[in-house]
């Protein structure tokens, strides 16, 4: 379609659709600060595209740093969606639109991923992950099941009321704490971290 871009070195595998606007191989966003400010980090991969994939309007692909970012058999990408240098998307994992994916993530085969969702960079995600809108992921996924976060939308009165109440849980578990330590029991979050730890 019109206005496609395509870096040097772009592979594209068979009967792929590329919507307008697409730009394909783009230089990663590879920066490290120096002495003087930023210095750019090269960007020497490219993008390796499967067959059967559609890439939506307006949407990016950035090349590898040195390994080349990779998309597989029959993914499906939606409109204006950003995916960072060296990512690895698996076959037949669809992404709705406005999703940013950071740096250096792999998603499994068969994920869906609803739209505005914010993926944070270096994490895995398993095969068969489903990921509700507006989601932010902020650590690795391997188990399939489905997964959301943040507030659902409600008046404004009542979410103005939610926001608040979050703001002070962190006072209010300083004191139910210290509630639990002057009565001498041992708080469920103390063995929630256990666990954690524990476990890995």
């Amino acid at each position: 379609e019109a206005r496609v871009h395509l870096n040097a070195g772009v592979t594209l595998g068979d009967r792929v659709q590329i919507q307008p606007g697409a730009v394909i191989g783009s230089r990663g966003f590879g920066n490290v600060m120096g002495p003087k400010g930023w210095e750019e980090v090269p960007q020497l991969g490219s993008v390796v595209i499967g067959s059967d994939v559609e890439i939506g309007a307006n949407t990016t692909i950035d090349r590898g740093a040195i390994d080349d970012t990779v998309i597989a058999n029959g993914v499906r990408l939606d409109n204006l969606i950003m995916i960072a240098h060296n990512c690895r998307i698996g076959e037949h994992t669809a992404i709705a639109a406005m999703t940013g994916i950071a740096g250096s993530t792999r998603i499994g085969a068969r994920c869906m991923i609803g739209g505005a969702v914010g993926i944070n960079g270096h994490i895995e995600i398993g095969d068969d992950v489903f990921i509700l809108g507006r989601a932010m992921v902020t650590q690795s996924l391997p188990d399939k099941g489905v997964y959301g976060s943040g507030l659902p939308i409600a008046p404004a009165k009542d979410w103005r009321k939610t926001v608040a109440r979050v703001r002070r849980l962190g006072k209010l578990e300083d004191r139910v704490r210290a509630v639990e330590q002057h009565v001498g029991l041992k708080g469920q979050e103390q063995d929630d971290d256990d666990d954690v730890h524990n476990n890995g």
